[in-house]
């Protein structure tokens, strides 16, 4: 499903900002890389990575590119609706849905992906290294597999409707 982001009041978290050196014949030459999720706190986000010579640039690039990037999430009631695994590389997210009052019970990456698309209780566990790049796309793989009850209903409902054309076939 394609949104057009200037319609959305989006809201920008910077994850991690990265110096990088290349070696040149007059010695070190230094870029910043910047890792940012965008979201509007009702279930879209979107993750970007900018790179330039100056931070702010970095910045506005990364929020341009998640912008680009939109997914759209099923939340329940401020959390989520179940236990869902993200993977990405080496990176291994645990997100378990909450009670109310919970809050986010997250590490630094996962809590900037989780506050911006609008969750407020959520438990989760990064397993693995920890790289920032790896832990946002596997938290973002994590909440695409989420379902809500109605897209669970529709999908039922097809199967059962296929087998039954296959039985009369």
């Amino acid at each position: 499903m394609r949104v057009n982001p200037d319609e959305l009041s989006l809201k920008d978290k910077v994850v991690f900002i990265n110096r990088v050196a290349k070696v040149v014949k007059g010695g070190k030459r230094f870029n910043f890389c910047a890792l940012v999720v965008v979201g509007d706190g009702q279930g879209w986000v979107g993750i970007g990575k900018g790179k330039a010579a100056e931070v702010p640039v970095a910045i506005a690039k990364a929020v341009e590119q998640a912008k680009k990037n939109l997914v759209h999430v099923a939340l329940t009631s401020g959390t989520i609706a179940h236990e869902v695994h993200g993977l990405f590389g080496a990176e291994h997210v645990l997100l378990k849905p909450a009670k109310k009052g919970t809050g986010i019970i997250a590490g630094g990456a996962v809590r900037a992906v989780v506050e911006v698309v609008g969750v407020h209780n959520v438990i989760a566990k990064t397993l693995g290294r920890g790289n920032p790049f790896n832990v946002v796309r596997a938290t973002l793989n994590g909440l695409c597999q989420l379902r809500n009850a109605e897209d669970v209903l529709k999908l039922r409902r097809g199967a059962v409707s296929d087998a039954q054309n296959r039985v009369s076939a």
